[in-house]
């Protein structure tokens, strides 16, 4: 367990403090894991006393760690668990991975892979190897004749277009029982088939963004287990360090599998990531009146801030209108979620959806969606309950209209916006079809200006902060490399005050953290470059060289770097 340090005095740099004055500080001082002054050289090192421990930033420039508004983080550190086909430039490379693994795998274990591609979006595929194609079972089985393969198919939002990919070995679809006679359960899924025979060739495609063949034809694959989720979150905290990220919201809903990975880290002692849960349920059936006895009986450990300290807690509760054919077969799995990390079975029909909102907002209990009409709906249950001051969350804001922007101010409603696909991978498409309207992309200028609370967020694609920060500030588009809608561009450190300060409010911690002001946790960031002034496209590139979490040290760059012995 870490202890409480003596205090500490940072000095020799720039400390963008985001406090409401944009108070710009030569040092700072920590004492017991929180931040005791902030000002001029002199006054601090009066403040800190002639026994403070130093650490000086060498010109280098320091902000307060930084909050993911939408994190799954729990799912970047899980893609280390599998191996990796990243690099592979042809099926043979493929193949070559697949053949070491088979050495070193006994006859009959499973030989389970990470997507073919590149993270993190993993495009171009089959595009990016030289046959033009992915391998299929033939191939696999020359290289693993005595054990089932299977090449996993993406988290469809890594890159945000179709079909996903997955592939079996022959030993695989046996086990699994898929043969020429096999029926896809969903329309949205397609078994390949050789021409000649009408064997299926082992290469599954999928027209669905969360992927329902590993939760179906291949539900025979090994899963993850606790182990796999405790190492990877571990891992993930520290991938979320090194780019200055200190803390995290997790409000499309976590499910227990998740939640108990976090808690075994927190039971080890203080995390180098504070992490803000919400709850992903799984409702036993889609009726209002199960639903609801059930929010009675548990309900009051998620109400208000939930249950949980400062480096662990769990509140509110995610929710969506979803209740489809493809979820219910994803939920097949339950209580195992793959790389969802959440509980398909956590949406339901529209109207009990609503009902279940009501009870939700008489008990306390926060709610988060991006449920297309998501808005209508929070204004029917403001009609039965007001929740203006609940801070109800709207995840993964894409395109809003200005009426749309003034209802959720009026309504409190706290946004989380995902740059990364609307501004980014996806901005040049909806600015045309939007045309005179390409303003009401992802409008954080709008929505700054009508005082809505805005929360950036990476959505773990990539898990870096400073790249929804860029987006932010310069609003181009992959796909032309020019600016949508540059109206609605906001300033580097309003984009920063969204990737911190807004993220504190977010979880009803602005007492507690997102500045950095005197009494608040001492988060700190220190930067390899001044975000405030390097050149804009290079915003995205920022790492962190060195990271506090309550006044004590949890990354150093310096150490990160240094080759392993």
């Amino acid at each position: 367990m870490r202890g409480k340090p003596d205090n500490i005095i940072l000095s020799g740099g720039k400390f963008v403090t985001l406090d409401p004055q944009s108070t710009v500080a030569e040092a700072l001082v920590v004492s017991d894991g929180r931040i005791l002054a902030v000002g001029g050289n002199a006054d601090m090192a009066q403040a800190a006393g002639p026994d403070a421990k130093r650490i000086d930033l060498a010109g280098r420039t320091a902000i307060p760690g930084l909050i993911d508004g939408h994190a799954h983080m729990d799912r970047e550190g899980l893609k280390l668990q599998l191996p990796s086909l990243a690099g592979a430039g042809s099926v043979d490379d493929i193949l070559e991975r697949i053949a070491a693994l088979a050495r070193n795998a006994k006859p009959g274990e499973w030989i389970v892979t990470m997507p073919i591609g590149d993270p993190p979006y993993y495009s171009g595929v089959p595009g990016i190897l030289r046959e033009g194609r992915v391998p299929n079972r033939h191939d696999l089985d020359r290289v693993a004749p005595d054990n089932p393969v299977y090449i996993r198919a993406i988290w469809g939002h890594w890159r945000n277009t179709l079909p996903l990919v997955s592939i079996a070995n022959s030993e695989a679809l046996r086990l699994a029982g898929v043969t020429r006679d096999t029926i896809p359960p969903v329309a949205t899924i397609q078994i390949d088939k050789d021409h000649a025979t009408g064997e299926p060739t082992g290469v599954f495609h999928e027209f669905n963004y969360k992927p329902i063949v590993e939760h179906t034809l291949m539900s025979v694959i090994p899963r993850f287990t606790l182990e796999d989720r405790i190492a990877g979150l571990r891992d993930s905290m520290r991938i979320y360090n090194a780019v200055g990220t200190t803390s995290v919201f997790e409000g499309h809903g976590i499910a227990a599998e998740v939640l108990a990975a976090y808690q075994a880290l927190r039971d080890e002692g203080p995390t180098s990531v504070r992490a803000h849960l919400m709850f992903s349920p799984s409702w036993p059936a889609p009726d209002s009146d199960v639903v609801g006895a059930l929010l009675d009986s548990w309900g009051a450990w998620l109400s208000g801030r939930g249950l949980g300290d400062e480096y662990l807690r769990a509140g509110g509760l995610y929710t969506e209108s979803d209740y489809s054919e493809e979820n219910l077969l994803r939920a097949g799995t339950s209580p195992y979620s793959g790389w969802a990390g959440f509980n398909y079975d956590a949406c339901l029909p529209e109207e009990v959806m609503v009902d279940m909102m009501i009870d939700a907002a008489r008990h306390d209990i926060r709610i988060g969606s991006f449920t297309p009409n998501i808005l209508d709906l929070y204004e029917q249950v403001d009609r039965a309950v007001p929740i203006g001051d609940k801070r109800w969350v709207i995840e993964h804001v894409g395109v809003l209209s200005t009426d749309e922007i003034s209802r959720i101010r009026d309504l409190g409603i706290v946004l989380t916006v995902y740059t990364g696909r609307y501004i980014y991978q996806e901005g040049a498409m909806l600015a045309r079809e939007l045309g005179n309207n390409a303003g009401q992309i992802a409008p954080l200028r709008s929505l700054l200006d009508a005082g809505v609370h805005v929360s950036l967020a990476t959505d773990n694609v990539p898990p870096s902060m400073f790249h929804p920060v860029w987006h932010a500030t310069s609003r181009i588009a992959e796909e032309t490399g020019v600016p949508i809608a540059p109206e609605q561009c906001i300033s580097r450190e309003e984009a920063l005050a969204c990737a911190s300060r807004e993220g504190a409010y977010l979880t009803f911690e602005e007492a507690e953290k997102g500045t950095l002001e005197p009494g608040k946790f001492a988060d700190i960031a220190i930067l390899s470059d001044d975000p405030l002034t390097i050149e804009e496209e290079r915003i995205q590139d920022i790492v962190a060289e060195l990271v506090l979490v309550g006044g004590e040290v949890v990354y150093d760059g310096a150490e990160a770097s240094k080759p392993s012995a």
